[in-house]
């Protein structure tokens, strides 16, 4: 999810909330988890700051109503979901540059999540809360349909090897979880660098009926000011590979 690779008690401050957890109605995720080694700030982090922003999810199997995100802010904003978003360097960057609007992440892995959370905290963004859980479980417990202003998914893993390819995130049973979860008018903003993911996209994104591509069919629109140039982004670039940023309403 940067979804490459989509509060925990301080003791396991680096491992994920739903690392050890059975399968929810899900047989296959579209990450798998190389925590790597966390720095000492890192884990810190989770013990000083998750309290703050972060979010745990409802326990294996409980059954509760979806999250009550006015409650969770504090007040009534347009809301704003990034999925996947690594080590927290966009969902930092969205923060900044639109505090008028509540920012809700999601990310599997420890350390990105340490090192937002410690970002979060020195530049005071009350306004941003984190999920470290699975995506399609927080967007089917925890967020209300038509809750979200715009969903934002920037260069997930393309899973390139054609195996592999059910475990891509963008598929239209998530597409189509992601409409349920965006109002009417709202946004789904995707970028990939792999231009057969994108192709891929194109075929997901174009057959759901409820998204209109602000591009036309199978088009692309330059990078949006509210995303930062990632350092996926920019190894791409070295590599000759081009980036697509499409951009869809949802109708």
């Amino acid at each position: 999810m940067a979804a490459r690779g989509a509060g925990p008690a301080a003791e396991d401050a680096a491992v994920p909330a739903d690392a050890a957890a059975p399968p929810l109605r899900r047989a296959i995720r579209s990450f798998v988890l190389r925590q790597g080694r966390a720095t000492e700030a890192q884990k810190r982090a989770f013990v000083d700051h998750w309290p703050r922003f972060g979010v745990d999810p409802p326990p294996t199997g409980a059954t509760q109503a979806p999250r009550d995100l006015d409650a969770l802010f504090g007040r009534n904003a347009p809301r704003v979901l990034e999925i996947g978003f690594g080590n927290g360097e966009q969902l930092l960057h969205a923060a900044s540059l639109e505090p008028g609007r509540d920012h809700l992440g999601i990310e599997v892995h420890g350390p990105g999540v340490g090192r937002l959370l410690n970002g979060l905290a020195a530049g005071a963004h009350d306004h941003v809360r984190v999920w470290q859980h699975d995506a399609v479980e927080v967007l089917r417990d925890e967020i209300a349909d038509g809750a979200l202003a715009e969903a934002r998914i920037y260069f997930p893993d393309p899973w390139h090897k054609k195996k592999h390819h059910k475990r891509r995130l963008v598929n239209p049973d998530f597409v189509a979880l992601l409409c349920d979860k965006l109002a009417p008018g709202g946004l789904l903003h995707l970028a990939t660098d792999w231009e057969p993911y994108a192709e891929h996209m194109w075929d997901v994104l174009d057959a759901e009926p409820r998204l209109a591509n602000l591009a036309g069919p199978r088009g692309a629109v330059p990078r949006p000011d509210w995303r930062r140039q990632t350092h996926f982004e920019t190894r791409g670039q070295r590599l000759g590979h081009g980036v697509w940023d499409l951009l869809y309403r949802r109708r």
